[in-house]
């Protein structure tokens, strides 16, 4: 027979898989709104040649069609913390960090972007190295 107290307690999150936790939502919520502005782009809400994808040039549809599924995908897989989120938005930092850094003269800058994107991803390394390594302390001290 288990014991109702045991089976009822609530796992206990650390602040740092609590401060991972947030990060993911927080970028999530991001992703979200590239997506959509992706697809805004996409659709032609606006006025202008860069705006609807049949009137875009063609490194403007190979860069904006595949980021305006990805980036909603990725907020999803972040918000629900599943573990392939991150990968994706990691995929489409990545091909904005492209984009931007290395084809100025195509997509024009967005250093800010760009920046943001580094930040998060050394944020988010360091938020997983930390756990890993209090993780291992937790075992050692264990056994």
């Amino acid at each position: 027979m288990i014991d109702d107290r045991v089976a009822q307690a609530p796992v206990q999150q650390s602040p740092l898989e609590y401060a991972l936790e947030l990060l993911h939502r927080a970028v999530a919520l991001s992703c979200l709104i590239q997506g959509t502005a992706y697809w805004v782009r996409l659709m032609g809400f606006f006025e202008g040649a860069e705006w609807r994808f049949d009137l875009m040039s063609p490194h403007w549809q190979v860069a904006a069609a595949p980021l305006a599924v990805l980036f909603p995908f990725a907020a999803v897989g972040l918000w629900t913390l599943a573990s392939w989120g991150p990968v994706i938005w990691f995929i489409c930092a990545l091909a904005e960090i492209v984009m931007y850094g290395l084809f100025p003269e195509l997509y024009g800058t967005r250093s800010l972007l760009i920046a943001l994107h580094a930040l998060v991803a050394v944020c988010y390394a360091v938020l997983r190295l930390a756990i890993h390594i209090r993780r291992r302390r937790s075992d050692v001290n264990r056994g």
